[in-house]
């Protein structure tokens, strides 16, 4: 038998083969339709997920399993097993598969368009839509020389026009999902190549579409250049219509029945009905059925109903139905179709030629915009992803006879090379510039009380947002000492986020939400602008971060270094209940929490809140919080200290400064005494008391004459006293300040660490998260930063000693001569 193509195979469908009888009866399952249609979306879906696992640490972005996946499968590897393909991907079987599989895109593509807000497109500016054209001419050119090269000696059945149009477009286009997935595994979003390379992506795509109708148009008409220009006409028009007169009947729609489940099922119901009509036109009109469905995406108004849209069908269609179309991608591609040397050297040819391109195209266009060389490269190397959109115009290039079997399965292979290569080597080639002034106002120690003070808060959910602002506006923000606070929300990046969400934060657009996530940063954004509309010597400035849990840390981290904050505060992993007690709300945010403090260029301050987000706003002259330090000595409890210190300043606050002293009981043997490890430790207990000293009394000194500040000292002989004494203090604080303890050896702490349910806290700071503690008393754990102390710089924030010197000097204190 010949070549296994649907034009020269008849294939035969049995008038009942949807499903079997069972085995019991001798019923092959996979000899009916519906148990293997089952079984192979089992094996592709398992074979591309494999494949994404495998394929990680290469930083390779998931289209690129998802094709290898379907490539895998067909002709060209498992496909040349014996039985294989007969067995489980049969000739009969195929057609309801690729149904399927175009179904699935149908619907990937209306939600592309949903999520999509063409104000972005509007507002990306004249650089983006340089690069863009840049980066498309000469790849597009690239692509129509070789057309002759790669159409030698193959029947002309069409005009070269159609070829070209096919081969240039799928050559020049930027996969903007694909990008924006890259940019985030890079770190990049908010960096000025990644910015414009999502901006220049988003206009890429647009123009693509528009050559996809062409050149759609061109070859489903052959040389009757009429016929083309009608489909063209047509699908204008439909365009027209969609935005004039469908668009403002779905917002009447959505506005008269948003009250209810009911009539919201009816809204989904009527939109998804409305895709299939829409696809239906398109392709009836000669446009591709994806067309419509992209377009009637575009039309729905952003806000709830694309949220629960998103919802609904999201992982549905992203996570099941659009591997299939990929899959069959794979199946279509036969490498042994390129069957003689010439053409393997032409497509070396057209991969190198074609990539370098875009970079060359997109490097002469940003040397005009006065970037430097490296900075063109790494943005023309981006805008060689390639994914979904290219797939579609090689494919319906195919189905159109425009390409066949050896250009079909060059171009694919063209596609999954360059977009293989682009995150290591930029990965390799990219190198953020670091501030070459590192700054010193790391913690709050140092920061002087008559400066601007910075602030990071972290934001996990909206119900995170009120207890944040309490505690920000009791730092009292002053004339001499405003507050400069950078609000940052956390989104993670899955499987399910879409490019939309992060180009969106990357440009903190002001429009209505696309989805959930969407929807959570407006209502945070909003809080804070109200917050800051409302305080004076406030400035909020917002920003969003989306990735992956495990390394969303580098990206707080990265704000904090840049905008020169002095704390970051970011929300316990666990929320209170109705009970009073704490529950996790997410463990992954445990894992933020670690890895933040672990990692972090300043301060950190744990917010545990249990009710501070309830607390009455404060009024000149009332006290409205009573802010309790425990200090039990170190950098950690004198970081605490400056917390509260600056707090007490505002009028409406009262201080109680709780300092636990060890008692005579804890005074070392003579066998410790004659123990040189003991020495050392002595040695370093000493230093670090010396600095608690000197630090408590200038605290005392400067605040000798204020009433609203109460200072108290404890004895206690061991651990547990050291826990009794913390657990019998009342409810009439509403904030508790305790330092971490991180590194800081005190015999009053003796053995409670081990016994710590949650270590990041500290010893003190893990008993008062006890849900047997309080129900009423909001604790903030604070861990100054390790490289800011500097012994002979106290109160003196401006010294001019680096952050190196002062690393040592904290580190390495005076050794005692024995």
């Amino acid at each position: 038998m010949g070549k296994r193509t649907a034009n020269d195979v008849i294939v035969c469908y049995a008038p009942r083969t949807l499903s079997a009888n069972g085995v019991w009866r001798g019923d092959n399952p996979i000899d009916y339709s519906i148990p293997l249609v089952i079984l192979q979306m089992t094996i592709v879906v398992a074979t591309s997920r494999l494949l994404v696992l495998a394929l990680r640490p290469l930083r390779q972005p998931r289209v690129v399993s998802e094709i290898l996946g379907g490539v895998i499968l067909g002709p060209s590897m498992l496909g040349r097993v014996q039985g294989f393909t007969d067995t489980f991907f049969p000739l009969r079987s195929l057609m309801v598969l690729e149904t399927l599989a175009n179904v699935g895109l149908i619907y990937f593509l209306f939600l592309v368009g949903v999520e999509m807000d063409l104000t972005v497109v509007r507002k990306t500016g004249k650089r983006a839509l340089a690069v863009a054209i840049g980066g498309m001419v000469l790849p597009f050119v690239v692509g129509a020389c070789f057309c002759f090269v790669l159409r030698d000696n193959k029947p002309n059945s069409l005009g070269t026009c159609p070829y070209i149009l096919f081969i240039g477009v799928a050559l020049s286009v930027t996969s903007f999902p694909v990008l924006a997935r890259i940019l985030v595994e890079l770190k990049m979003t908010n960096s000025e190549i990644g910015r414009l390379s999502m901006a220049s992506a988003l206009l890429n795509d647009t123009c693509a579409w528009i050559l996809l109708v062409v050149a759609i148009a061109a070859a489903g008409n052959g040389s009757k250049s009429l016929n083309s220009l009608w489909v063209i006409l047509a699908s204008a028009g439909f365009v027209v219509v969609c935005f004039v007169v469908v668009r403002p009947a779905i917002t009447w729609m959505v506005r008269t029945t948003s009250d209810g489940e009911a009539s919201n099922d009816f809204s989904i119901c009527v939109i998804l009905t409305g895709v299939m009509i829409s696809s239906f036109i398109t392709d009836a009109m000669g446009a591709h059925s994806v067309f419509g469905a992209f377009v009637f995406g575009l039309i729905i108004p952003n806000g709830d109903l694309g949220v629960v849209l998103m919802e609904k069908i999201g992982d549905f269609v992203s996570g099941l139905l659009l591997p299939l179309f990929f899959t069959i991608s794979g199946l279509k591609t036969d490498l042994a179709s390129i069957k003689s040397f010439r053409t393997w050297g032409v497509l070396q040819l057209i991969t190198i030629l074609s990539c370098a391109g875009k970079i060359v195209g997109t490097v002469i266009v940003t040397s005009f915009l006065r970037m430097s060389l490296n900075e063109g490269f790494i943005l023309g190397l981006l805008m060689n992803a390639k994914g979904l959109i290219e797939l579609i115009v090689l494919n319906v290039g195919k189905d159109q006879e425009v390409l066949d079997d050896e250009s079909f399965a060059v171009m694919v292979i063209v596609a999954v090379v360059m977009t293989g290569i682009i995150s290591p080597v930029v990965a390799t080639m990219y190198k953020p510039t670091k501030t070459s002034i590192s700054y010193k106002r790391r913690t709050l120690q140092r920061s002087v009380h008559d400066g601007e003070l910075r602030v990071l808060a972290c934001i996990y959910t909206p119900c995170n947002v009120p207890a944040s602002i309490n505690l920000l506006e009791a730092l009292n923000p002053t004339n001499k000492s405003p507050l400069c606070i950078y609000v940052l929300h956390l989104v993670e990046l899955t499987g399910g986020s879409s490019g939309m969400l992060i180009v969106h934060n990357a440009h903190n657009s002001s429009h209505m939400a696309l989805n959930q996530t969407q929807a959570q940063s407006d209502n945070i954004i909003q809080a804070f602008e109200n917050f800051e509309r409302n305080s004076s010597f406030v400035s909020v400035h917002p920003h969003t971060a989306v990735s992956p849990y495990n390394s969303i840390h580098d990206d707080i981290c990265g704000v904090a270094e840049d905008k020169h904050v002095a704390l970051i505060i970011i929300p316990f992993h666990k929320l209170q209940m109705l009970d009073g007690g704490l529950k996790a709300s997410n463990p992954a945010f445990r894992t933020v929490n670690r890895n933040l403090l672990a990692n972090a260029p300043c301060s950190v301050g744990i917010l545990i809140d249990r009710g501070l987000s309830g607390s009455a706003r404060y009024s000149t002259g009332e006290v409205s919080h009573h802010v309790g330090v425990l200090f039990f000595g170190g950098p950690d409890d004198r970081e605490a200290l400056a917390c509260g210190w600056r707090m007490c300043e505002h009028p409406g606050t009262s201080l109680t400064v709780m300092r636990y002293i060890p008692g005579a009981d804890l005074s070392p043997t003579d066998d410790q005494n004659d123990d040189p490890r003991m020495l050392t430790v002595e040695t370093n207990i000493s230093w670090e008391n010396g600095l608690d000293d000197e630090y408590i009394n200038d605290f005392r000194t400067k605040n000798v004459d204020a009433e609203s500040i109460v200072y108290i000292e404890y004895v206690v002989n061991n651990s547990e006293e050291t826990v009794t004494a913390i657990k019998n203090l009342d409810d009439y604080y509403d904030l508790l300040i305790v330092g971490r303890g991180n590194g800081t050896v005190s015999p009053l702490l003796d053995g409670l660490a081990e016994r710590s349910e949650c270590p990041e806290l500290g010893a003190v700071g893990d008993i008062v998260a006890e849900s047997d503690f309080s129900s009423t008393v909001s604790v903030l754990i604070i861990q100054q930063y390790v490289g800011a102390f500097q012994h002979e710089s106290l109160g003196s924030p401006d010294s001019a000693l680096s952050d190196d010197e002062l690393i040592c000097r904290r580190t390495s204190p005076p050794r005692k001569t024995v």
